[in-house]
């Protein structure tokens, strides 16, 4: 009974069966290194407030080294009578410094405790997805620079619709990772508080200094309410939430890998080390990475709903349920960040088939029908007739199996008198292509003032 920290409390040991069932040291011997940095932490202020000798503290922080250790080089025994990673690091102090090692958990509980080491540890976790998504994105740019010049069809529908750039194609999953890097930094702000103080609930009545803990583990402020501090994992649910938003655009991008590198796009060719053959069919090269990146999102998706159920019913303030936050939440941590640096890593060896991307772009010859339209806009034409005049052009094109560029001038008048012959240039995919300046457009300038500005923004110029 003495190796429980409640035990006074109970005439009976715990039953086996509910201590196998209750540790969760299996999956949260992982924050060692947080709960560790977090206890020094708090051992440092407990002297500094009076509340433990400086002998002590000095004991306390070399044991906690000699944990540390020990747990590096794989040779900490740990116990799951012990329920969690607090308790096997404390009971282990104890065993080597003895009284003084019972003093460390004066003015806080697990509560807050296991708030702070989840904090410590999603900071960290989640400075590196930030670095993981530059790292990508870094990938996406040098792409696009390699490739700035080739014409792709662009799609809506799964359908040739308009011919872009490569670059431009590209950039957008630029954008993309962006937005994910400024969501995650978002997260950032509101996770990086410090919780310890807050005790079980209600705050300490000891004169603890939260301020100089929170500087100690460089955090710019603490939390405000000691209730709302143990029971909440906002901050979890919102990384998942973001995480799961990344996911997806990978498995977006994995979706438009898997397809261009089947043989009826054969727009790529990813590089032979990141592909996986047949045990039956000696021909077949795979695109297993993107295959298994695209897979991968149905469980960090179910990672953030186990979180959401978890949390939706519980009371203030802290509950046991809680101990159940933890396994989604490294799940979705090492997920993502195992897709993101494989992505990133594939994408730097695949080549792109150029002729095949250019030829794609110019087959059919519909593609730029928007021109024509656009051009007769600029005659005067109601862009509501324009599309009507061009649509009635396109049909007589499947007609005749032509294409639109292949019309005279007199089968184009047929249809509005209005077009002349300096609508030619237009029609042609370069023309579509280099006529798209709007802000944000294809247009080869535009695209490389695109190119210009990321290289700047992710430093690599």
């Amino acid at each position: 009974m003495s190796e429980k920290p409640w035990g006074g409390r109970f005439a009976s040991v715990t039953a086996a069966a509910v201590e196998a069932f209750t540790a969760s040291i299996h999956f949260d011997a992982r924050l060692a290194r947080y709960d560790i940095l977090g206890s020094r932490a708090h051992a440092a202020m407990l002297a500094r407030q009076g509340l433990i000798s400086e002998e002590e503290c000095h004991l306390i922080l070399e044991g906690l080294d000699a944990i540390a250790l020990e747990i590096e080089n794989n040779t900490f025994v740990f116990r799951p009578a012990l329920e969690d990673i607090h308790m096997n690091i404390e009971k282990a102090l104890v065993e080597k410094i003895g009284a003084a090692g019972e003093k460390l958990h004066t003015a806080r509980s697990r509560n807050d405790q296991v708030a702070l080491d989840i904090r410590l540890y999603l900071r960290a976790e989640t400075i590196r997805i930030i670095d993981l998504l530059k790292d990508l994105r870094t990938a996406f740019v040098h792409l696009a620079r390699r490739y700035d010049n080739t014409v792709m069809p662009g799609y809506t529908h799964l359908q040739r619709a308009q011919p872009v750039l490569l670059a431009h194609h590209l950039l957008a999953y630029y954008e993309m990772f962006g937005r994910d890097s400024g969501r995650m930094t978002d997260c950032l702000k509101r996770l990086n508080v410090m919780p310890l103080g807050a005790a079980a609930l209600a705050g300490t009545g000891l004169p603890v200094d939260r301020e100089f803990v929170a500087r100690e583990l460089n955090f710019p402020k603490i939390t405000a309410n000691s209730m709302d501090t143990v029971g909440d994992r906002d901050f979890a649910m919102e990384f998942c939430a973001a995480a799961a938003i990344i996911q997806i655009h990978l498995s977006r991008l994995s979706e438009e890998l898997v397809l261009w590198s089947t043989e009826e796009f054969s727009f790529i060719t990813l590089a032979d080390g990141y592909c996986t053959g047949s045990s039956i069919m000696p021909q077949k090269k795979n695109p297993d990475i993107p295959e298994l990146v695209r897979g991968k999102s149905g469980r960090v998706i179910g990672n953030l709903m186990s979180l959401l159920t978890l949390l939706k019913g519980l009371p203030l303030t802290y509950n046991r349920d809680l101990q159940e936050d933890k396994e989604p939440l490294f799940d979705t941590v090492d997920t993502v960040s195992q897709c993101l640096a494989i992505t990133a890593e594939m994408l730097s060896h695949t080549i792109f088939n150029t002729d095949r991307l250019t030829a794609a772009a110019g087959a059919g010859g519909h593609m730029t029908a928007t021109d024509l339209a656009d051009f007769l806009v600029t005659r005067g034409v109601p862009f509501r007739k324009a599309h009507a005049v061009v649509g009635k052009t396109v049909a007589y094109c499947l007609e005749q199996n032509k294409a639109l560029t292949e019309l005279s001038l007199t089968e184009l008048q047929r249809f509005a008198v209005e077009i002349t012959e300096d609508v030619f240039p237009l029609l042609t995919v370069a023309g579509s292509v280099a006529s798209r300046r709007s802000v944000g457009g294809t247009s080869p300038d535009r695209v490389h003032e695109a190119l210009n500005l990321a290289e700047q923004e992710l430093g690599i110029r």
